[in-house]
Formats: structure tokens, C-alpha cells, sequence
């Protein structure tokens, strides 16, 4: 059953994460701003397995169905949501105090600092090699993405206490039986 649970809640955090931004790119320049709360939320609520596939599936078959993202940043942007849902699941896991929102907000923290660092290196190294500086990490991963930032912080918590209050994931954020 509970792998049922998470099957479906991973597969409505695919759904979001190509119709979000679909909402998103309406509005100029908002891609840049908002970022993936899906997959974030899909690795906290199923774990890392499913936060990866999630974070894999999202920006694909965006691309299949809506042609975002674009050709060109697909790759990075598939290494960086993988690691998104990823890192947020197993961070859930391993991260254990005695409070459920200051474990909540490591793992969110620590997935969206590991995988805005994956990103970098990634396009330094491989997707923009020799054309991608320090500044642009920066202002992209960053300056950009502040507004996306502080409404990840505020909502995916709040998304996550809700669901718990419903009885639909446990303290650790692993949805429930």
C-alpha cells in the first residue's frame, strides 16, 4: 500500500511540475524565479527513489509535451532536479532532531544548497564548458532566485505540516500507509 501511495503522490508531483511552470512562463521571466517545488516536496513526502524519478520525469516530459525547458538546457536542468528530489529525500531521512520543522527545513535547505552547486559544477565542467564563470552561478542559482527561494521556504513546509495534519505523511515526511 505504501508503495502504491507514493507511486500516485510522485506521479501528481510529475503532473505539477509540468503544468506549473506552463502557469509560470505566462508571466515574463517568472521561469527563472519560481522553482521546483514538485520535486522538492516529492522527495521529502516518498523519499530519495522517488524524488529522483520525479526529478528526472518532470523536466522530460515537460519537454516532450511543451517544449520547456529548452533543447539546450534540458540536460542541466534534469541534473539538477534529480538532485533536487534526491538529496531531499535522503536528507529527511538521515536528518533527526527533536523538532519535525527544523528537520524539515535542513533537508529543504541542504537539497536546495546541494543541488544549485550540482548545477554549477556541471555546467562549469560539461553543458557550458569554458563559457560559464562564477558570476553566472551565482546570479542564476542565487540573485534570480530569491523570490523562488523564499516561496519554497514558506510553502513547502507549509504544504508538508499540512499533509501531516491531515494524517497523509508522518513526522519524518514519508507518506503514511
Amino acid at each position: 500500500m505504501k508503495q502504491t501511495k507514493n507511486l500516485v503522490t510522485s506521479g501528481m508531483c510529475v503532473a505539477l511540475a509540468i503544468v506549473l511552470p506552463m502557469a509560470f512562463h505566462m508571466i515574463p521571466d517568472a521561469g527563472k524565479v519560481f522553482l521546483p517545488i514538485p520535486v522538492l516536496l516529492c522527495g521529502l513526502l516518498c523519499g530519495p527513489v522517488y524524488g529522483l524519478g520525479c526529478g528526472i520525469l518532470a523536466p522530460l516530459l515537460s519537454h516532450l509535451f511543451t517544449g520547456m525547458p529548452p533543447t539546450a538546457i534540458l540536460p542541466s536542468m534534469l541534473c539538477e532536479l534529480a538532485a533536487y528530489g534526491m538529496l531531499s529525500g535522503i536528507l529527511i531521512r538521515v536528518i533527526r532532531t527533536k523538532w519535525n520543522l527544523l528537520n524539515l527545513y535542513t533537508a529543504l535547505i541542504g537539497a536546495m544548497i546541494c543541488g544549485r552547486i550540482i548545477n554549477g559544477v556541471l555546467n562549469a565542467l560539461i553543458f557550458n564548458a569554458g563559457k560559464y564563470s562564477m558570476e553566472m552561478w551565482l546570479t542564476a542559482s542565487f540573485l534570480q532566485a530569491i523570490p523562488g527561494i523564499v516561496i519554497q521556504l514558506a510553502l513547502i513546509p507549509l504544504l508538508i505540516l499540512a499533509l501531516q495534519k491531515a494524517r497523509l505523511a508522518d513526522r519524518a515526511g514519508a507518506t503514511r500507509v
